[in-house]
């Protein structure tokens, strides 16, 4: 049948019930590997309420918990080969703050599809996320790289330019370890799809084993940002955005390099042990 450009532009899911809690902020900080070190303040500070100190608010929330709470709202699933789809992208604009808890619906809609022929095809999609006083809190915009599913006879040009960093060495570089069983733990947060879990259905996708969240891989890099030119503050994030180019497996230590310019932070990410970059054209906006 294949995808159903242009009518995918009509499509849209609204009133999505998207409200999460506590426990839910913490599991996301875990999934992306924070509190391995149970004596690090900063890092307990996201997975712990903290009731012996007087931390305000009690419990602080990773920017891009946002990318999973958000999981759960979709505009209408429309025909593509489920098994080669992957995400390409993610770009979160932060209106305020994420509070710890919080009653949350959300809009989606689609609002774009590239056609690039024997590679597959780009789709876009975006969310608003509101609160209970109908206050904007977040806008998500993802993109998903579905790559049996090109020649549907969209358009081939259009798609947003990505962010480019400067041309010049890094001016700081993180290594953030991942463990071989965390996308196990981070499929907890919403993505069940069994390309991170399931060994068959990885290799029948045309991977050696089960990969890390494309989400995961993008909370890292804002781990990367928020422990170094954040200063441990989210509420510093305006905006973080990033582009998938190659997946990440378990037990693979993620180098983040990052330029930084005022209050714009580029980056990206690489697994120096197989030579490859992983995440490019990564942005992230601070005030």
């Amino acid at each position: 049948m294949g995808i159903p450009y242009p009518d995918l532009l009509d499509l849209a899911s609204r009133g999505d019930d998207c409200s999460y809690t506590d426990r839910d902020v913490m599991l996301y900080a875990l999934g992306i590997g924070m509190g391995e070190d149970s004596l690090n303040a900063d890092e307990l500070a996201f997975v712990n309420e903290g009731w012996l100190t007087d931390r305000t608010p009690a419990l602080k929330v990773v920017p891009t918990f946002a990318s999973t709470f958000g999981y759960f709202s979709r505009p209408p699933a429309i025909p593509v080969d489920r098994v080669k789809v992957v995400d390409a992208a993610r770009d979160i604009i932060f209106h305020k703050p994420l509070p710890p808890a919080a009653k949350v619906t959300a809009e989606s809609y689609y609002t774009g599809a590239w056609d690039k022929g024997d590679k597959g095809a780009i789709i876009q999609r975006e969310q608003v996320m509101r609160d209970e006083t109908g206050d904007k809190i977040c806008t998500l915009r993802g993109m998903t790289f579905a790559r049996g599913d090109g020649h549907f006879g969209g358009p081939k040009d259009g798609a947003p330019d990505p962010h480019a960093v400067p041309d010049r060495a890094p001016d700081l570089s993180v290594d953030i370890p991942t463990r071989d069983g965390q996308a196990l733990l981070f499929r907890l947060a919403g993505d069940r799809n069994p390309l991170h879990s399931d060994p068959e259905f990885a290799r029948a996708a045309g991977f050696e084993s089960p990969i890390l969240h494309g989400m995961c891989t993008y909370g890292i890099t804002c781990r990367a940002v928020l422990s170094t030119y954040a200063d441990w503050d989210p509420a510093a994030f305006r905006r973080h955005a990033a582009q998938f180019r190659a997946p990440v497996y378990p037990g693979e230590t993620i180098t983040v390099d990052m330029w930084r310019d005022g209050g714009t932070i580029s980056f990206e990410a690489r697994v120096k042990a197989r030579g490859v970059t992983v995440v490019k054209h990564g942005l992230t906006e601070l005030g």
